[in-house]
This record gives C-alpha cells, structure tokens and sequence, in this order.
C-alpha cells in the first residue's frame, strides 16, 4: 500500500507542469520562418532586453536554416525581439529561470501581423556554495586555503554540511552511507556503493567538489545520505599549458598521549611529500590532458585507547597503535576528440596504485597495568592497483542542448593483502599470517537522451553494471612452529566469489515558470546478487538476494522573488551492502575486537523528506532545511562475546528501522571586501527503534537492544580575510555526540588554519590543522556481558605548505 501511495503521487506530480534543476549558465535556441510560406528566415536580428529597462543584454542573427542560439544567459526577467526587413517585429516578456541548461525555443513565426513570441526560460550561473535548485552545495578546492595540500578527505571535512567519521569516512547530516563518484562515475578507487580510499585521492588533483543531498532519478540510487561528486581538473585553453606543485608537511609534531608499557614507539615528526603535474595541449578539434601526483604519507594511523569491562567481573585495558607509511601514485590522462559540430568522443584512463606498510602494537593488561596478558605485534603489507578505462560518445542535434551520451566504463581494482602476526603471551610466543587476494572487476554501459523543452527539459536513460570479485584467503598457522599456538581461525579461509549484475532505466521531467518549479523522475533497478561461497566454511554458506524495485524523486519549488525560494523534495534510496560487508574472512588487526563480514545482510531502504529555502542579498545569502529520514533494515556493526571468552566479534547487521529528523543552516556573509564568512550549522534527531538480530560467528549468539534516541548535531564556521594577492582562512568545527545501534560516540573539536598568496605565474601557501590538538574519536558501546570505552589520538595536527607554478 505504501508503495501504491508513493506512485500514485508520482504519477500526479508527472502531469504537472515542471521545473528544471539549477545550471550555471543557459543557452536560449530556436528557428524563425515565414507565417505565410513555412520557409526558414536567415539573418534575422535576434535581440535580448532586460524587462525592467530594455537594456540590451545578448543578440544575435539566424542562419541559414532559420536557426538561432543565445548562450550564456543569466536568470532574469526579459523581453526577446525578432526584428526583420519586411516583417513586424515580434517580442514577447520572458522569464528566465535556473534549472535548465538548455532550452528550446520552438518556432517563431514572423508575418504581416504582430504575433507573440514564445516564453522562455533560462538558468543562471551555479556559484560556489548551495545552488538555486537547494539540492547540492559546490565548492572549489582551491579555496579551502586551511586544507591546500592534503587528500580529498581532509579537504571534505572543512566543508558545510561534512563531519569526520571512523574509518577514513565522512559523513552528511550524520550518516556515513554516502556515495562517492569521479567525475560523475562510481569506480574501484573510491567504491561502489560505499566510500573508500577518500585519504589516497590527493587534493591537488581535483577541481572541484559537489553535494548532492536529494539526487535526481538519473543518478544510481544507493547513497541515503546524498552524493558527493568529486571533479578531477581538466584544463582546455588553447595550445600548450600546464601546472607543477609541490606540497610537504610535518605531522605528529608531539606525543599526545603515552603508549602502554613496553611497546614500539608512536611515529614522531612525519614527512609528507605531494608532488603534482598537469599538463594540457588543445588545439582545434582536439585536447589532451594528464594529471599525475604522488603522495608520500607516513602517519600514525591509529592510536586507540580502549577499557573493555566484562558482566564476570574482567577488566582489559588495550591500546591499537598502527604506524602506517603510504606511497600513492595516481595518473588520469585522455583525449576529446569533436569530430565535427555534431559529435565527440572523449576517451580517459585512470591509473592508481597504493602501497601500505602497517606496523601495529596491541598491548592487553589487566585493570592496574601491572600485568602483561598479550602483546600482538603485526605488520601489513598491502598493495592496492586500479585502473578504469573509459569513453563516452556524445551526438548534438541541430537544436543546443538536444544530446545524446553513450559511455563505457571498465575498472579493476586488486586488493593484495599480506598480514604477519606475532603473538606474545607470557609462556609463549606464535607466529601467524594471511594473504588475502581480491580482484574487483566491474563493466558499466550507460546511455542518456536530454530534449530541452520550451519550459525545461525531458531526460531518460538506461544502464546496464555487471561486478564480478574473486577473493581467496588463505591463512597460514603458526609459521615459525606450525599448528602450534595459533591465535587465528585457520578454518575460516578458502574463496568465495562475490557476482552483481544491476540493469536500471530512468526518466525525468523538468518544467519551470516564473513563479513555479517541478522536477519529477523515476528510476527503477533490478539486481541480482549471489555470493557463492567455499562449501567448506564452518559457519557462512553461499547467500545473496535479487530485487526490482522503483526509486521516486521530486521536487516542488515556489519562487517568491529573484531572492528567495522554497522547495520540497522526496526521495527513495537504497544502501546495498558492499563486499567487504558481507566479506566471510576474520580480520585480525585487532586481536580481541574481531570484524568479519556478513552474506546474509540485506540492502537497507530510505525514504526521505526535506524543505529547503534560500534567500539572498548583494552580499551574501541564507540557506535553512528542515529535513526527515526513515531508514528500514539499518546496516550497522553488532559486537557479541562467546560465553566463557573475553574476545568481541564485530559482525554487520540489519538492525531493524531507524530514523534521522533536523534542520541545517548555512550562512554566507561577506562582512567587507576584505572579510567573509561562512556558518554551517546542523542540528537532528536520531532514533534506532529495538531490534534483535542474531550473530552466526564463531558461534550462534543472540543480541538485542532497546530503542535509542538522541539529539545530536555539528558547527563549523569558516572566516576568510582576502587581500589583493593574499588569502587567510580560520576553520572552527564542533561535532556533538551521537549514537549508534550499540552505543554512542563523543564530542569532536579542532581548529584548522592556512593562508595563500598569488604570484605572478603561481601561488604559495601554508596550512596547519588541529592547532590545539584537541580532536579525539571518542566512543563507548554496550553489549550482553560487556562495555568498553575507546579514545583514538591518531595524528590529526599537521604543518604543509607548497608552491604551484602555472606555464
């Protein structure tokens, strides 16, 4: 019945007329002829005035054909003008809107007698910050002065709206199921489905970053959070040009807290290296460009501190400290090739390759730290290659903006893990290891039709995805004294293969007056997952699912005036589980707290709500949301003990319906010519009703929790003092604590710095994050016969600074 609802009121907004999503500039097309005889009319004087004063704004001629365009025109009220020797001018007031890119004119038919032109609507420049449509927000890079020279995830945490969550994520509004694209794509280096890698992708590389909170139907529908599209450079000036950049920091400046006894040491004064080089030759129908980087970054990846108290009366006391040095080198090159006015061929490559070296310390004492129980010592040596191929064809019809794109997208991504492990107990010493291979192959075929209309835009598309990951693990006992000792499950190796195939079609209306907009689509998926798994696991046997199902978006907006504007959005979403969730194998980089994967998880539904409203002035502007999201099947970690053992198994689950209801605020004022700032504020509610699941490793276990509520939110203000040539900015960020289906987390607070100055073919800078060291992870979980407290001082305070020079 909730579903019937859903398209019944789907179907209604679809007879509406509708309104296009927000572009940053817009091209007006049409064709003049005759009245009297239907032939084309060239050369005539196509004139665009301001409505207010008649102040010229663009014209231009027909050709030969009758056909105009006017591109790059702003959102506005207007009057156009057909003027011809031998015929009665026509005009007509027009409204130009901010959703379309293009739109179609139609015919203008010129005669003895007056006729009324066509009305028409245009779409305005997206700035930086949140865009007319209030769905997404766009910043660019290279403003974000205090994070210049880091990865893309350090830079998304400086950003309205983002907050820094466990695991190298980033969370929206609270919630880490966020979809990461390249360059409008999901691909192996970043996730499909998920977010990975977001440490390894350094900033310098990148154009730009887009939000996107209340996608449309022509994006894959995973990602209940929202999209965050990340926009590789890609320069097309004429001839031959290019940028060189050089960034170095120092991190892990002071010990921030003490190891436990007798361990290796913390990694002290660590040395970032971040070389970077674009290059880029356009001449006439062609451009080549290449982008490469490498990132150097040693850094104390982790250092948590957890107390784990048990029903039994048991106290531990851990530490997980993890020195990790990465080595990453990242290549995009590519061609476009336009053929002629009406087709183009644009061919890239993406290549990355991470090395990671972990050498990890996990010391266990008793409640005092008078007595050693463990030490586990392990070494990590990872290798991590991608590479995507891609080519995306594109037909223009006679009429602009009138398209038609076809893409092919293949990626390979290798995972080559290795783990060495040494077990220290007080009568004697282990040795294990493991080697986990996995190769992510992954073929997208997509093709979308957009026909500007005289009031929008109609969309469509279809794409087809086939996955495909082998993963073999294979565990190795006791290496120096074989079968003796071991502290792994030797048993739970072997292969599984992970099988996706994802055939999907959507459709999208647009339609945009002077008062009113509405964006209305439908995207439907089907999927097939299997994961087949080897028969002789003791506890996982080969699961999946398959599904149909449609995933409605729209959008209602109400102009008020030229400043302000209120819209209301809904949407369906789906998180599919990736394949490291439900992944069969134990990992081990924590001794006594376990994580393993679950094939038996199911993909997790959200619907959401949301009612936008801008307004703005000459210097700045206001944007509030009030926003609503109920989750079903929530996919979170869930910790049980094995009755008579102290070790706690991490296993993904669906834990039932849980709900996410608050308001966002994000000011942007400029204070003085020399003085602006930016305010983000985020307050919400969440729930997660009582639920009960079952772990089924290593053995059968049952958890249940009662239902939790807790209003959380985050702060961020961000002050920048702009000179001629230099550039200063402040970033202040407060996350408060929040829950999660097995406890809560605690408060966050830092403070990051940086300032640039142009020169006259580059710039420099320098930056410095954390300043007062004062952003630690903070967590505490529940679970039956036990909770612990953990407390994570990996390194966050970091000095960079950098040249660039632009030839």
């Amino acid at each position: 019945m909730a579903f019937k609802r859903i398209f019944i009121c789907l179907c209604i907004f679809l007879t509406i007329p509708q309104l296009k999503a927000q572009v940053s500039k817009v091209t007006l097309s049409g064709q003049v002829i005759s009245a009297t005889s239907g032939q084309a009319l060239p050369f005539v004087n196509i004139v665009l005035k301001t409505e207010k004063d008649s102040a010229f704004v663009t014209g231009t001629i027909t050709n030969e054909l009758g056909r105009f365009s006017l591109p790059d025109v702003r959102s506005g009220h207007y009057r156009i003008e057909c003027v011809s020797l031998g015929y009665k001018p026509l005009q007509k007031p027009i409204t130009v809107g901010t959703l379309s890119p293009f739109l179609d004119l139609g015919e203008f038919r010129m005669a003895d007698d007056s006729q009324n032109l066509q009305e028409v609507t245009i779409t305005g420049q997206q700035a930086e910050g949140v865009d007319d449509k209030l769905d997404r927000k766009t910043f660019n890079i290279g403003r974000n002065v205090s994070q210049s020279g880091g990865s893309v995830l350090q830079a998304l945490k400086n950003l309205p709206g983002v907050t820094a969550g466990e695991d190298g994520k980033v969370l929206l509004r609270g919630s880490d199921k966020v979809a990461i694209l390249v360059d409008g794509r999901q691909t192996a280096l970043t996730g499909f489905g998920s977010q990975t890698s977001l440490d390894n992708i350094p900033a310098s590389a990148i154009e730009r970053i887009e939000i996107i909170h209340n996608p449309s139907a022509r994006y894959d529908a995973n990602g209940n959070a929202g999209i965050i599209n990340i926009i590789y450079k890609k320069e097309k000036q004429e001839g031959f040009n290019g940028k060189i950049g050089m960034a170095a920091g120092l991190g892990a400046l002071w010990v921030r807290k003490e190891n436990l006894p007798d361990i290796r040491p913390q990694y002290r004064n660590t040395l970032k290296l971040n070389p970077s080089l674009a290059l880029n030759y356009k001449k006439k129908k062609v451009n080549v460009f290449f982008q490469g980087d490498y990132l150097h970054t040693p850094t104390l990846n982790k250092n948590e501190f957890v107390d784990r108290y048990y029903d039994s009366g048991d106290t531990i006391r851990q530490q997980t400290k993890r020195n990790r040095s990465t080595n990453v080198v990242t290549a995009k090159t590519g061609i476009d090739w336009t053929f002629d006015e009406s087709n183009a061929l644009s061919v890239s490559a993406l290549f990355s390759s991470e090395k990671i070296l972990d050498r990890g310390d996990e010391p266990f004492f008793n409640a005092k730290l008078t007595q050693r129980n463990r030490l586990w010592q392990f070494l990590e040596d990872e290798l991590k290659t991608t590479v995507t191929a891609s080519a995306s064809y594109q037909h223009k019809y006679a009429q602009p903006g009138h398209l038609l794109n076809i893409g092919l997208n293949y990626t390979f991504h290798r995972e080559n893990e290795q783990y060495f492990f040494t077990n220290i107990m007080p009568d004697f010493t282990g040795k294990d290891a493991f080697k986990l291979l996995s190769d992510e192959n992954v073929f997208d075929f997509n093709a979308d039709y957009i026909r500007p209309l005289r009031y929008g835009r109609l969309e469509g598309g279809l794409k087809l995805r086939r996955r495909f990951i082998p993963t073999n693990m294979q565990f190795f006992p006791g290496v120096a004294t074989p079968g003796v000792n071991s502290a792994i499950d030797s048993l739970a190796g072997g292969w599984a293969d992970y099988k996706e195939t994802i055939p999907a079609v959507y459709g999208n209306y647009v339609f945009e007056n002077r008062n009113f907009e509405v964006e209305a689509g439908l995207r439907v998926e089907y999927i097939n997952l299997r994961y087949d798994v080897n028969p002789t696991h003791p506890t996982y046997h080969s699961d999946g699912y398959t599904y149909a199902k449609p995933f409605p978006n729209v959008r209602f907006a109400y102009k008020i005036d030229d400043h302000n504007k209120v819209s209301l959005f809904y949407n369906r979403r789906v998180d599919r589980p990736n394949e490291v969730d439900i992944r069969i194998f134990p990992k081990y980089d924590d001794a006594e707290i376990i994580k393993i994967g679950n094939p038996a998880l199911k993909p997790q539904f959200t619907s959401s709500w949301e009612a936008g409203y801008k307004t703005s002035w000459n210097n700045g502007s206001l944007y509030a949301a009030l926003y609503h999201k109920r989750i079903n099947g929530t996919i979170t970690r869930i910790g049980t003990i094995v009755p008579g053992s102290t070790l706690i198994y991490n296993i993904f689950q669906n834990a039932g319906k849980s709900y996410n209801a608050g308001g966002e605020l994000v000011l942007q004022q400029d204070l003085a010519p020399w003085f602006s700032v930016n305010v983000n504020g985020n307050i919400y509610k969440n729930t997660v009703n009582a639920f009960s699941v079952e772990n089924l490793y290593p053995v059968k276990s049952i958890y249940s929790a009662a239902k939790q509520t807790l209003t959380s939110g985050s702060a961020k203000v961000s002050a920048v003092l702009k000179g001629k040539k230099t550039e200063v900015q402040v970033v202040t960020i407060y996350q408060a604590p929040d829950i999660v289906p097995q406890g809560r987390t605690g408060y966050r607070f830092s403070v990051d710095a940086g300032a640039k100055r142009q020169l006259p073919k580059g710039e420099i800078f320098i930056n410095a994050t954390d300043l007062f060291g004062t952003l630690v992870i903070r967590k505490t979980v529940y679970g039956d016969g036990f909770h612990y407290n953990s407390r994570d001082y990996y390194e966050t305070q970091l000095v960079r600074a950098g040249y660039s020079f632009k030839f």
